[in-house]
């Protein structure tokens, strides 16, 4: 492990004019203005500044491990730089990336297993990021927004670059989801793409005086810009089936969710109730790993919010058998892979729990993009 390499950066508060007004009896009473009880957004940095050439890519390449594999384009030179800049905006991720030349390639078999599958909204600001997808490729250079899938195949290179890359979950809303779904693996070259190009670049440079409190109209706001900058691509032969996808997505997820402890939920269940097709059910989850990986996952939640009740004192097998888990150490192997931490570290710690939501400030520097990713996925 490297020393020193993430930097928690909290913005520092701007310099206000702190007024003392004088109460009836021409005292001065003490006030605290909105801006000083703000809650500014934190932000993490990662940089391979300070390593060993060798080090610096692996260092790189492990902190975007959990949504592509990076190939070193330049192993012969004596430095790689690569900087990160991660922005938690709640149900959205920014990331402010600044890179050498490398290539990079998705990982859908990886994905089937461990699903980590966003939408990518990517912003150059130098440089030029180049993607193939078998029989098409396509390319983008400054000012010039890409749109990428996680859950997708495809590979490509990227220049000595800048970038902005805006993570957005498949769930943020239907339209959301049917609007990026038609465009995806495209660069949006039209003056709404460019629009859309200005407005991240301008919320980068804001960020730092935002709070907490901002954050719900910032996403709002930045939903907005997509459906309205995003232009569905021609090529896309499947884009009329996304609105009726997402219906269809959201019909499967509702029926997962009531009926989560049934030992009966299955694929076959959902199909019927569904009343569609092998192929389409599986096309409709195959971005979450597929429908039993979604379900498995959703009772890992559950789990997870059982265990760190104070007032379920169950066993643990009893809390796993209720989820459909009658092997308590395939169990406690699914539970880890997916948090982090065993079941008996969750229940044990602090005598409630940990928070599901993991601390950014304990977690080493190269897995907090996956970890902020992961935590998009809900």
């Amino acid at each position: 492990m490297t020393e020193d390499l993430t930097t928690h950066v909290r913005s520092p508060e701007p310099q206000l004019d702190c007024e003392r007004f004088s109460g009836s009896d021409g005292e001065a009473a003490d006030t605290t203005t909105a801006e000083e009880n703000a809650q500014y957004l934190p932000s993490f940095e990662f940089s391979t500044d300070g390593l060993a050439r060798p080090d610096q890519f692996a260092a790189w390449r492990d902190s975007f491990s959990p949504m592509l594999e990076l190939a070193d384009e330049d192993p012969t030179t004596t430095y790689f730089g690569g900087r990160q800049r991660l922005w938690d905006l709640g149900s959205l991720l920014l990331a402010q990336i600044s890179t050498d030349r490398l290539s990079f390639s998705s990982l859908p078999g990886y994905v089937r297993r461990d699903p980590v599958d966003h939408w990518t909204m990517t912003v150059l600001q130098s440089g030029q990021i180049r993607t193939d997808r078998g029989r098409s490729g396509f390319a983008a250079g400054p000012g010039e927004v890409q749109i990428h899938s996680l859950g997708r195949s495809f590979n490509g290179s990227v220049d000595k670059s800048e970038m902005l890359m805006l993570f957005v979950p498949r769930d943020l809303s239907v339209e959301t989801a049917a609007t990026l779904g038609s465009a995806e693996f495209s660069t949006l070259g039209t003056g709404m793409g460019g629009l859309f190009s200005d407005y991240l670049i301008d919320v980068s440079n804001r960020l730092p005086t935002l709070t907490q409190a901002d954050l719900p109209g910032l996403v709002a706001a930045t939903r907005a810009m997509i459906l309205a900058c995003v232009s569905p691509s021609a090529d896309h032969i499947e884009a009329a089936e996304g609105p009726i996808a997402n219906v269809l997505l959201e019909r499967a997820r509702q029926l997962v969710h009531g009926r989560l402890l049934d030992p009966k939920l299955g694929s076959e269940l959902v199909r019927r109730e569904l009343g569609i097709s092998r192929t389409r059910l599986y096309n409709l989850f195959e971005p979450f790993g597929g429908v039993m990986h979604y379900i498995q996952h959703r009772r890992l939640l559950s789990a997870y919010a059982a265990l760190t009740d104070p007032n379920d004192r169950r066993l643990i097998f009893q809390i796993a058998e209720e989820r459909g888990f009658s092997d308590g150490a395939e169990f406690s192997r699914a539970f880890k892979r997916a948090f982090g931490y065993s079941p008996s570290e969750v229940r044990n710690r602090d005598g409630g729990g940990i928070p599901i939501r993991r601390d950014l400030d304990d977690c080493p520097s190269e897995e907090r993009l996956g970890v902020l990713l992961r935590r998009l996925q809900g």
